[in-house]
């Protein structure tokens, strides 16, 4: 044991001095800063955002002079009610005084709008709701010609009501911060595994393995780098959850970050379950990457040989991932119970409301017996190929390397 601590303070103290460690970390956390001020700088320059300014001709009267009424609706448009030649509007718009000119014509009892603009731009954008207003203002002044009473109003202004009532219980819960907590757990995971693959190849080609193993046994070295890079990306992890939480806080508004980030449903019990299924997640991949970095002795050769654990990690990911949008499908159940996308997916079924303390159980048992295999498999071929300096090992020689004593 005193050992496994030996090896795990000097994987914590390797991970946090090494620049790209330092450097990554800044960016991410400048960019959660950033992130959350995204909304006011869209704000801002909403705010001095450039009207259209558009001339609106009716000269058969089809709207009865009431569309002045337009100027006092909260439309994002600079409106000019005048009644002007066609050659004298087209003069504007080419000389770009005006934006476009909207002509209301009456033929024959059929309205027409004819929007005309200088050209058919790539930026060009049709006043749709303008066009929506108008066509609400032409029915609200012939449902007035009626003489309709105000029952008769109200029956022809009424709406359909439209609800969804599911069969199954409801998940509550708000799956945008699913989505974001999945993100930056997959993140956390992938990125540091991924470094204890790192970590050992550039140890293999300093030559500091060859000290390591003669101070204690292969398993402690993996077991302790292992816990060491993985307290490393949990501290990291934490730090970034905070300084998001903060800056949501800060930056965004209380009604916007109500509605959109809704943590309601998180309490101790969830983030308990975060941190187990991040904790398991990691072993998982950790001890898989750490494989594949025993078997090659070239850091260039590390991207090519953790490309088959790479695309495990993007299945479980992505299993877990798009059947959120459905957490009461059974694809959503095999991906919380399946040991490579079950971390990704547990926890926010537990947030969601829609996991059984039998799931979570189940879920458990099969993911620390994975790491418990998984462990054996990485901590035998660790043992037999770490000293190996030359090429990188084929398949048939990690078998081989298994199976021998």
């Amino acid at each position: 044991m005193k050992d496994i601590i030996t090896v795990t303070k000097f994987a914590i103290n390797d991970m946090i001095k090494r620049k790209s460690f330092i450097i990554s970390t800044i960016i991410i956390l400048i960019l959660i800063v950033v992130g959350f001020n995204i909304p006011n700088l869209i704000n801002s320059l909403d705010s001095e955002s450039y009207k259209q300014n558009i001339t609106i001709v009716d000269k058969d009267n089809v709207f009865e002079n009431n569309l002045e009424l337009l100027k006092d609706l909260e439309l994002n448009y600079n409106l000019n009610i005048e009644n002007k030649d066609l050659d004298e509007l087209k003069e504007e718009i080419s000389s770009k005084k005006i934006d476009g000119a909207l002509i209301v014509e009456n033929n024959n009892g059929n309205i027409n709008l004819n929007y005309i603009i200088l050209d058919m731009s790539l930026f060009y954008e049709a006043p749709e709701d303008l066009v929506e207003t108008l066509n609400t203002l032409y029915h609200n002044i012939q449902l007035n010609k009626l003489s309709l009473t105000e029952e008769e109003l109200a029956l022809i202004s009424t709406n359909l009501n439209f609800t969804v009532e599911p069969i199954k219980d409801e998940a509550s819960g708000n799956i945008l911060v699913v989505m974001m907590l999945s993100v930056v757990l997959f993140m956390a995971i992938y990125f540091c595994a991924y470094q204890v693959s790192s970590s050992i190849t550039i140890e293999k080609t300093s030559k500091i393995i060859e000290t390591l193993v003669t101070s204690t046994s292969p398993r402690n070295i993996i077991v302790g780098k292992t816990l060491g890079i993985g307290l490393v990306g949990l501290a990291q992890m934490l730090i970034v959850v905070i300084t998001a939480i903060i800056s949501a806080n800060l930056f965004l508004d209380k009604e916007l970050l109500s509605l959109i980030l809704d943590v309601s449903n998180f309490n101790l019990f969830l983030l308990i379950m975060i941190i187990i299924y991040f904790i398991s997640g990691y072993f998982i991949y950790a001890l898989l990457y750490a494989l594949t970095g025993s078997t090659v002795s070239k850091p260039e050769d590390i991207q090519s040989a953790n490309i088959p654990i790479s695309i495990l990690v993007i299945i479980g990911f992505y299993l877990s991932y798009l059947t959120m949008m459905n957490p009461n499908s059974n694809l959503n159940f095999f991906a919380a119970i399946f040991p490579l996308s079950s971390p990704f997916c547990m926890p926010f079924r537990v947030m969601m409301g829609v996991a059984s303390v039998k799931e979570i159980i189940l879920s458990l048992v099969i993911i620390v017996i994975t790491i418990i295999l998984i462990a054996k498999v990485a901590i035998k071929i660790y043992s037999n190929a770490i000293l190996n300096y030359g090429t990188k090992l084929s398949i048939k020689e990690l078998i081989n390397m298994y199976k021998s004593k």
